[in-house]
């Protein structure tokens, strides 16, 4: 069987069993101390990682909601496509026009 416990996690829980160690207490218990507390730590780790995926995945898919969601910038168009707003632009003007030379000659 692999171990699978880095060699951090050994030292930690050794220094861990051996710091909770009781008078009198053997080598060999304080050693299985000190494996219980490693499949703690390689545990805790464990599901660190597992939350730390599901929070990645979580940001992602908000992430991709949110620049989905947001309109994409449309650049003005250099064609004029729609004559109507020109052609009132110059009835306007023209009435404007008209207005002042009838105003003018009365």
């Amino acid at each position: 069987m692999v171990n699978k416990v880095s060699k951090e996690t050994q030292e930690q829980a050794l220094s861990v069993a051996k710091s909770t160690q009781k008078p009198g207490q053997t080598k060999e218990q304080t050693k299985l101390i000190a494996q219980g507390i490693e499949k703690g730590i390689a545990l805790y780790k464990k599901q660190q990682k597992a939350k730390s995926r599901t929070r990645d995945k979580q940001k992602k898919q908000i992430s991709k909601t949110k620049t989905d969601s947001t309109p994409q910038r449309v650049s003005p168009p250099t064609k004029i496509n729609n004559p109507l707003p020109w052609v009132l632009l110059i009835l306007s003007w023209l009435g404007f026009i008209g207005f002042y030379l009838y105003s003018q000659y009365q």
